[in-house]
């Protein structure tokens, strides 16, 4: 454990943890088929978010940005939703989590970076094959790719978060 991780909470420390621990949200992470449901329309939001930024690219056309403006108020409050669901357990700093909490954020860091590595792994075997097989038109512009890529890196932590989340114990 850091220094920085057993120093004093802050101010604003204090405001993220109250913030993560609300309980209006509860009703839609109560169960694990409800947080099943919600990492999945979370995956599917990020996917035509992407997807629209990529038609964007693609068909140099503005009207996929709109679309993907339009689907960012759903996404925020899904991703404000899995953050409830997990207590902020990838949000938080370490000071304001237990030692179980570190423990499950560090597990689930490493199961998810474990399959952003197949998944970019898988991509980049596809992309050998293809043109190895004489696909030179099946390119990818790099910036697509390398945008998917981060935004796989970046939310897998969250999904595995979501899906791997205890139920909360029921009040006696």
């Amino acid at each position: 454990m850091t220094a920085r991780e057993t120093s004093a909470p802050t101010a604003y420390d204090r405001r993220m943890y109250a913030l993560m621990n609300r309980g209006e949200a509860g009703a839609f992470h109560a169960t694990a088929a409800r947080r099943k449901l919600l990492v999945g329309a979370h995956v599917a939001l990020t996917a035509l978010m992407v997807g629209s930024w990529g038609a964007a690219q693609a068909m140099d056309r503005t009207w996929p940005l709109f679309v993907m403006i339009g689907l960012l108020l759903p996404w925020c409050l899904a991703t404000g939703v899995l953050n409830s669901a997990t207590r902020g357990l990838l949000e938080l700093r370490g000071r304001m989590l237990d030692e179980r909490q570190r423990a499950e954020r560090d597990l689930v860091r490493a199961r998810a970076h474990g399959i952003t590595l197949r998944v970019l792994l898988g991509g980049a075997f596809v992309f050998v094959v293809l043109h190895a097989l004489g696909g030179r038109g099946v390119t990818v512009p790099l910036s697509y790719a390398l945008v998917v890529a981060v935004i796989v890196h970046w939310l897998t932590p969250l999904w595995l978060a979501g899906l791997t989340v205890r139920d909360e114990p029921a009040d006696d």
